[in-house]
Formats: C-alpha cells, sequence, structure tokens
C-alpha cells in the first residue's frame, strides 16, 4: 500500500514537471506548429522608427523553406529614412531570394510606410487607403522668444556656421535655410528614385506627383503607385496563387509578448526597454529627418 502511494505521488510529480516543461516551451520558445503549406504574416504598426525587428523576420522566413511567401501588412504613417531604407533593403532582398512578397495596406500606409512597400511583387490597398505622401520632412521648435520673455539666454561655441542649424534657441539664418533645403531634397531625390525604379515608371512622372499629396487607395491605382484594390483576405489568396497553392492557405506569424507591470519591475532587462521608450522620436531632443506623412 505504501509502494502504490509513492508510486502515484511520483507520478503526479512527474505530471506536474511534464505539464510546466511543456508551458515554458510554448511561452517562451512560441514553436510554430504547422503541417499545411504556409504563408508567413509580418505586420508593421505604428511610426517606423527601428527596423530590426522587421528585417528579423523577414530574413527567418526567406530562409524557412517551409514558407512559401510572405504577406507584409502595413499600418503605418512611415517614420525615420534610415530605418525605412533598411526594411525597404531587405524586402527587396527576399522578393529577389525568390519568395514572392505581397503588401497588404491597411487604413494608412503613407510615406516611409509607402516606401517599404515598393519592392513588393504586389501592392495590395483599400480604396480608402490613405497612401502616397512621397516627401521628407524635418521640423524642430523654436523657443527664443518664450526664453527671452523668461530671461534665459543660451551662448552656443561651435566649429562651423552649420554645426548648430536646428538649434531651437535662434532663428534660422538663410544660409542654413539653403543647406538642410538641398539636404532635404537629397533624401527626397532618393525616394523618388526608389518608387520610379520599383514601380517601373519615369522618374518625371514621379515627381508630378510626388509632393506630398496622399492618395487613396483608388487614387494610388490610377497613378500605378499600388497593384490592386482589395482586403487582406485578398492579398493572402493572391500570395498563395504565387507560390502555387490551392485553396486556403495557411497562415503563421509570431506571437507578440507583451510585458506585464510585473515584467517591467523584476525583469533584469527592465532598464533596456524603459530605455526604448525614452528613445522614440517623441523624447528625443534633436529633430528627426523622416519619410513621414503627418506632423
Amino acid at each position: 500500500m505504501k509502494n502504490k502511494s509513492t508510486v502515484i505521488l511520483l507520478a503526479f510529480f512527474v505530471f506536474c514537471f511534464v505539464s510546466m516543461l511543456l508551458f515554458m516551451v510554448f511561452k517562451f520558445i512560441k514553436p510554430d506548429v504547422s503541417f499545411g503549406r504556409k504563408i508567413a504574416l509580418i505586420e508593421l504598426e505604428g511610426t517606423i522608427v527601428d527596423s530590426r525587428d522587421i528585417v528579423r523576420q523577414f530574413k527567418k522566413y526567406r530562409d524557412d523553406s517551409s514558407v512559401e511567401a510572405i504577406v507584409f501588412r502595413i499600418e503605418s504613417p512611415g517614420g525615420g529614412i534610415t530605418p525605412s531604407q533598411e526594411i525597404f533593403d531587405i524586402v527587396k532582398k527576399t522578393r529577389a531570394s525568390g519568395k514572392p512578397v505581397i503588401v497588404s495596406m491597411g487604413s494608412v500606409a503613407a510615406s516611409g510606410g509607402y516606401y517599404v512597400a515598393c519592392p513588393a511583387d504586389t501592392i495590395v490597398a483599400n480604396p480608402g487607403t490613405i497612401t502616397g505622401s512621397i516627401g521628407v520632412i524635418i521640423q524642430y521648435p523654436n523657443v527664443d522668444k518664450l526664453l527671452e520673455k523668461v530671461g534665459v539666454k543660451f551662448t552656443t561655441i561651435k566649429s562651423g556656421q552649420f554645426k548648430d542649424a536646428l538649434s531651437p534657441y535662434r532663428d534660422m539664418t538663410k544660409a542654413e535655410e539653403n543647406y538642410l533645403q538641398d539636404f532635404v531634397m537629397n533624401a527626397y531625390g532618393q525616394f523618388v528614385i526608389a518608387v520610379a525604379t520599383e514601380r517601373d515608371l519615369d522618374t518625371a512622372y514621379v515627381r508630378e506627383f510626388a509632393d506630398g499629396r496622399v492618395y487613396t487607395g483608388e487614387q494610388a491605382k490610377e497613378l500605378k503607385l499600388i497593384d490592386v484594390l482589395g482586403t487582406y483576405d485578398d492579398a493572402i489568396m493572391i500570395a498563395a496563387r504565387k507560390a502555387g497553392i490551392t485553396g486556403t492557405p495557411e497562415v503563421i506569424k509570431e506571437k507578440k509578448y507583451k510585458p506585464s507591470f510585473f515584467d517591467l519591475i523584476f525583469d533584469d532587462d527592465a532598464a533596456s526597454k524603459i530605455e526604448s521608450v525614452i528613445s522614440l522620436p517623441e523624447f528625443r531632443s534633436y529633430p528627426v529627418v523622416s519619410y513621414k506623412y503627418g506632423f
């Protein structure tokens, strides 16, 4: 009787151990368990600040032979030039590798959000999607009049006349304005050439409507900025056809981990998470040159 109780108790502990092990595996490793022909979904949401996670996902699915196509869902007004260009580059390389990339535009895929879509095989937008906004913007505050009222004055010692060209503590000179306009126009030219090249359009034609204006999906179709008017489901089926998949494909995507309050308090990596928030453009003390729609 005693041996029987021992066996039951041991079995109970083994069951608890295995259950805990499985829980840890699915919580932290998150394996993709699937058996059908697969299409991967990569989602870009919000302002483009950092490209690393999107680039990592593209590399992961590009090198995964079980994934036959990628749908890139974009819900973004754009953002920083450099992260936008890095995402653009990985989309282009993924397509060049032979793996189809289909873009599905949500409510907004403008400026940098449109830029990163350009290298895809097919761009799908809803008729009411806000897209376009091909252009570059740089903004900075000017508080010199406010500081004058409270009796605060800044003194600057610099190595060259343009070193503090975007100082919020004084008005911009004409020479600085011309210098920054040239800078913005260079970045703008890169945007126009990228659109013209990837969309197989004449550069002069692109410049005609690349003045920062936004367009509906329907207008963008007429301008040849997108390929198909449709929904997310349409984009999935287009990706399936490109991959030679008949019927409804299996769609996989990474699960997003959202840290709780206790994670932020007790996690060893809490400092880096807080730093990632503070490093957003809204918290930075310097202006950001952006492919971005809006302010």
